[in-house]
């Protein structure tokens, strides 16, 4: 393995709309191997997936092309209205990135909203996905969670530090995440906020919590079944933290009735959404990337 052969390139593909949309691209692309295409959460970045795409661009035995997205309004990606964070207007800007970046199938590793918009890729587009990981999201996403994930998205106060940043993290999420270090915590801080302006903002467009004003949190919150299902013909794996509100156990069971061979990984001690960013956990997935890759070649 070589240094350079993980170290990311910093590439931008104009959305359908020609809004800037920025890809961090790791791995050579010559490689013969399955992409990996890493989608983030609602209010997360590429830099979520770092350590993971590390890892899968630069196994010597299987070196790949790993390619993390910023969704619009997130990360190095333009800002736009916030009527178009939708995971309609995603799912639009993921198929460009794709068609730009000649990717015509891949793995997908989807954390939380990024696994909703793998499932609508699978509806909408079946062939374009060879497996995909499911972090720590199915077709039903409980309101308590998500009711959660609005009190904070755009409202975290601005620290004066990162170490002060890390500490209010720790304070919102140590219920769920009991056993982070403050390397985490303080790892977490610097991919939450940015040095800017001699202080510091938010990795994403504040305004996407207006998103989620119009979710009636007090009814059930229409489920994706019919884009799991989609899902059938092709590996998956779940990734569930043990201390999830969004991802209950009762809905990764009714997964597996409808997909027997289901891959599940519960991560203790962590919550909404597992980190995927601790070597046993790299290594499970590498694991299921490599399955799916046999797979490809049976």
């Amino acid at each position: 393995m070589t240094a350079t052969s993980t170290e990311p390139t910093h590439l931008f593909v104009a959305a359908p709309d020609g809004l800037a949309l920025h890809v961090a691209s790791y791995g050579e692309r010559t490689s013969a191997a399955l992409p990996v295409v890493c989608l983030p959460g609602l209010a997360r970045t590429a830099g979520d997936f770092d350590e993971l795409a590390r890892a899968l661009a630069g196994r010597p035995d299987e070196p790949r092309r790993v390619l993390a997205l910023d969704y619009r309004g997130r990360g190095d990606s333009a800002y736009d209205r916030p009527e178009n964070y939708t995971p309609a207007v995603e799912l639009g800007d993921l198929l460009a990135v794709l068609t730009a970046l000649e990717v015509p199938r891949a793995i997908f590793v989807g954390t939380s909203r990024g696994g909703l918009i793998a499932m609508l890729l699978a509806a909408a587009r079946p062939g374009a996905i060879a497996g995909v990981v499911l972090n720590d999201v199915g077709p039903v996403v409980e309101p308590k969670g998500l009711l959660r994930i609005k009190g904070y998205v755009g409202t975290l106060p601005q620290p004066r530090s990162f170490a002060e940043g890390a500490e209010i993290l720790q304070r919102l999420g140590t219920a769920r995440f009991p056993k982070l270090t403050e390397a985490d915590w303080l790892r977490q801080a610097r991919l939450t906020w940015r040095e800017a302006d001699g202080g510091f903002r938010l990795a994403y467009d504040p305004r996407l919590a207006r998103t989620l004003d119009g979710v009636d949190l007090e009814q059930p919150l229409p489920s994706l079944w019919p884009q799991f299902d989609a899902l059938g013909a092709v590996p998956v794996m779940v990734v569930h933290g043990a201390n999830s509100d969004i991802l209950v156990p009762a809905t990764v069971e009714a997964m597996r009735a409808r997909h027997p061979d289901l891959d599940v990984l519960e991560v203790p001690d962590q919550g909404h959404a597992p980190l995927l960013a601790e070597p046993p956990v790299i290594g499970r997935i590498a694991s299921f990337v490599g399955f799916c890759e046999f797979t490809r070649r049976a």
